[in-house]
């Protein structure tokens, strides 16, 4: 029995160390006070928008604690630590210039074989003004609306009573004026909770959206012009885009454990993310937790640090929220806020509601 756990313990910590040398191997060239020359230059960047307002709240530092649904995004092991027989939860965030984000999944706990659960993330845009070459100033009033939708289908189980380990095959697609791109990425992840056996040490590692590049095509991107060769009439050439990568990352996360009194409960959480098309980040949070018997209390805070230089710059600030846990005759409700501040554009507020069977 003991040889059996000791060969677990060193397959997860060599699981570790690969990771952290893939992380930390990652090259990131510098150009000029740039922290990363290939900046701006990814696809599918709706990938990185957040979801699920607990961990929001605590600044995205939870990839160790992470649990239930909204660890679909942050770190799919999380989903192995559902409890109940299935469980629903629905988010909605306003994000920046008056975009709308709507988040949903379903899981199934099975029991020893695991939980599987699918979600869906929709990006709501509005209604565009459609300015073009001939019309630079939207005169005829013609508006288009871009498309951005997110599938995903995840499954996670512990393998121990410490280990975790889940991942996500995610398929997405991007519909802007006729123009269209569609890909697929993958998220792996593991929660080790009881770290070297010590009691209320967690620790979490989370590979995030990895997979081929994504190309577009479309009508939107054929072009009227003349041919170079023979007597043709002006007609219209199809544009050859090129192919860009994901906004793949490492994330490596550690979090405490507190139990100050009875009933109340202080988690602290720090995660380091390397982010091989965005700026790396260093992230902390906190939650006091107040247990009243059918009454769950939360407070949370946090924030991230971004690694940048003279060009760079972190519109995200401070951010805030709770959480109320209701254990009800039927469902165990918890409904949870968080608060992000903004620069130049409106501060960010999410809102979620999760549902236990």
């Amino acid at each position: 029995m003991e040889k059996r756990i000791m060969v677990k313990r060193s397959s997860f910590g060599l699981t570790i160390i690969f990771l952290m040398n893939i992380m930390v191997g990652q090259s990131v060239s510098n150009f000029g006070s740039m922290t990363n020359d290939r900046l701006g230059t990814s696809a599918a960047m709706e990938l990185l928008i957040p979801v699920g307002a607990r961990d929001m709240a605590m600044g995205g530092a939870g990839i160790a604690t992470s649990t239930g649904l909204e660890s679909i995004y942050w770190n799919p092991a999380g989903l192995g630590r559902i409890k109940g027989k299935a469980s629903g939860l629905f988010s909605n965030m306003n994000y920046i210039a008056d975009i709308a984000v709507n988040y949903g999944a379903v899981g199934l706990n099975f029991g020893k074989s695991g939980v599987f659960a699918f979600s869906v993330k929709a990006v709501d845009y509005g209604r565009i003004l459609l300015t073009t070459v001939d019309d630079p100033e939207g005169i005829a009033g013609r508006t288009f609306t871009p498309n951005f939708l997110n599938l995903g289908f995840s499954y996670a189980r512990p393998f121990t009573a410490s280990i975790t380990a889940g991942a996500t095959i995610k398929m997405f697609s991007q519909n802007i004026n006729r123009v269209t791109g569609k890909g697929m990425a993958i998220d792996i992840g593991l929660q080790y909770s009881g770290v070297a056996g010590i009691p209320g040490i967690h620790l979490g590692v989370v590979l995030k959206n990895m997979g081929p590049q994504v190309s577009y095509g479309g009508p939107g991107l054929s072009r009227m012009a003349d041919p170079e060769e023979g007597r043709r009439p002006p007609q219209f050439f199809q544009s050859q885009a090129a192919s860009f990568e994901l906004p793949s990352s490492v994330e490596i996360g550690l979090a405490y454990d507190y139990n100050i009194s009875e009933g109340l409960n202080l988690t602290m959480n720090g995660a380091y993310a390397k982010n091989n098309l965005t700026i790396n980040a260093y992230k902390f949070g906190g939650e006091v937790t107040l247990n009243l018997n059918t009454l769950i209390v939360s407070g949370r805070t946090g924030m991230d640090m971004l690694n940048t230089e003279n060009f760079d710059e972190n519109i995200y600030g401070p951010r805030f929220g709770f959480g109320l846990t209701f254990e009800t005759p039927g469902p165990l409700v918890t409904i949870d806020y968080a608060y992000r501040t903004v620069s130049y554009f409106d501060n960010n507020s999410m809102f979620s509601i999760q549902l236990g069977f």
